[in-house]
């Protein structure tokens, strides 16, 4: 009798080096953020878009290291799938917030 075959979904397990280099990658970007806000040496505009680059670099961090979605063949139906998530949510949340923006305007 023969046993039936496992089917990758295309994520691989990590190594300990691969989670340990994710967290403290992390940690250092979580650093530089919290660094960034506590001097008060940039404006604000530019702290606002240090933030938004260092938790860029922060959602990679994470989709690389400890979700495993890389540029391979077997894990682009899992990058493919993120993607289309994401659009969905940028959709809802831009949709609220221009209805929730036009609501105001009109009420006030």
């Amino acid at each position: 009798m023969q046993r039936p075959a496992l089917h990758s979904t295309g994520a691989h397990q990590g190594s300990f080096k691969s989670y340990t280099i994710g967290f403290i990658c992390s940690i250092i970007l979580t650093a530089l953020a919290y660094g960034l806000v506590m001097s008060g040496m940039l404006s604000h505009f530019a702290t606002i878009v240090g933030i938004v680059v260092l938790a860029v670099a922060q959602i990679l961090v994470h989709l690389h290291y400890f979700l495993h979605l890389d540029g391979s063949s077997a894990a682009r139906w899992n990058l493919l799938a993120m993607i289309f998530t994401v659009l969905i949510m940028l959709l809802f949340v831009g949709g609220t917030l221009w209805v929730m923006y036009h609501l105001k305007f009109r009420l006030m």
